[in-house]
């Protein structure tokens, strides 16, 4: 059965001079009043695009476990000093960073909701393939991602509870566990097939390893931006938000790595730390926040998660650009000294040739 709306009222005087004044797609034309089908494109656009990412991303998460290897996987589980300092960043700083933003810039409550809603999200799935692109640890990528979306489903309430009680009640937020059961499942399931793949034909895993890292960051940007048109009436916000999503992500990145340089984390486990801290679900901040709010609240902070996984992204891309930029300059600086090296060896064993008359002994050869 076809759903129909009411339209807006026309003036009468227009539709006596003007018969076209009804919109060409209006079905029932009565006096002042038209009435023309609902407009589900919005809709129908949204749920396809979801159902696309979820494949994708399944997808994208199984040539990601095809560079895990079980055995440092297990490591981690078994010994997770980087897990729980991951941990400490996911639910300890972001939350707490999110608290403080939002009193220092004194946004409406309702606003403030929504900062606390997505500082206390766990890790997002793009982190795992910025991380392979820095070179990260891509065994702890994965175990904290998947241990963040674990634990969620216990720290998010406790969270939420602790820092929203000043400016709503927490019951009022509702948490879709089915949705972060979903995102569980579709971290865990192709991750293991692609850890299965990386043992046994580890030749094959490596070239599924590169095609599914190229079309993973080629996915991020294509879904902020499908994201930003399907959504395009929203961008009415407030100032303080768009800053409040500035810094929210360079905090958590900048933080991250700082804690795991203090808990005494290698350098590129460092990197690994700083990106599951910075990037978060930005996916499932939204799903929270349409499941428990109004269209009228809805108005003033649904924007915050597009905005945030922007700035998250454009950060990410700064840093991926930086660490290459240095990579590039260390090998170049390390190829300079290895010929620097052999330079002064030739030099060296030519003098001592002289010296003894030509005669070159086969240890230095």
């Amino acid at each position: 059965m076809q759903t129909y709306l009411l339209s807006q009222q026309f003036n009468t005087g227009s539709l006596a001079e003007n018969s076209t004044a009804c919109p060409a797609n209006a079905t029932i034309c009565n006096g002042t009043s038209c009435v023309v089908p609902e407009d589900n494109f919005n809709e129908t656009l949204s749920i396809v695009l979801s159902t696309v990412l979820t494949i994708m991303l399944a997808l994208i998460m199984f040539s990601m476990g095809c560079n895990v290897e079980f055995k440092k996987f297990w490591g981690h589980m078994r010994k997770p000093w980087g897990i729980f300092v991951g941990f400490l960043c996911q639910f300890g700083i972001m939350p707490l960073t999110a608290f403080l933003l939002s009193l220092a810039f004194d946004v409406l409550p309702i606003q403030a909701v929504v900062v606390l809603i997505m500082g206390c999200c766990p890790g997002g799935t793009a982190s795992n393939i910025i991380a392979y692109w820095v070179d990260g640890d891509m065994d702890l990528s994965i175990s904290m991602t998947t241990c963040s979306t674990v634990f969620a489903m216990g720290m998010m309430p406790l969270c939420l509870f602790l820092y929203t009680k000043m400016w709503t009640d927490s019951n009022a937020i509702v948490l879709p566990y089915d949705s972060i059961g979903i995102s569980l499942v579709s971290l865990v399931i192709p991750v293991s097939f692609g850890m299965y793949v990386n043992h046994r034909w580890p030749s094959k895993a490596k070239i599924i390893l590169k095609i599914g890292s190229i079309v993973g960051a080629v996915l991020i940007v294509v879904t902020a931006v499908v994201g930003g048109i399907l959504y395009k009436g929203s961008w009415i916000i407030s100032p303080k938000l768009w800053i409040i999503g500035t810094m929210f992500p360079a905090a958590g990145y900048s933080l991250g790595f700082f804690l795991a340089r203090v808990a005494g984390l290698p350098w590129h486990r460092c990197r690994t730390v700083s990106l599951e801290t910075g990037m978060q679900n930005t996916q499932l901040c939204s799903t929270i926040v349409q499941l428990s709010f109004t269209p009228e609240q809805l108005e003033l902070m649904f924007t915050f998660p597009l905005i945030y996984s922007i700035f998250q992204l454009l950060f990410a891309l700064l840093i991926l650009a930086g660490y290459r930029v240095y990579r590039r300059h260390q090998v170049k600086r390390k190829t300079d000294v290895e010929k620097t090296e052999e330079k002064e060896d030739s030099k060296s064993m030519s003098s001592h040739a002289k010296i003894n008359g030509g005669f070159i002994s086969n240890e230095t050869k």
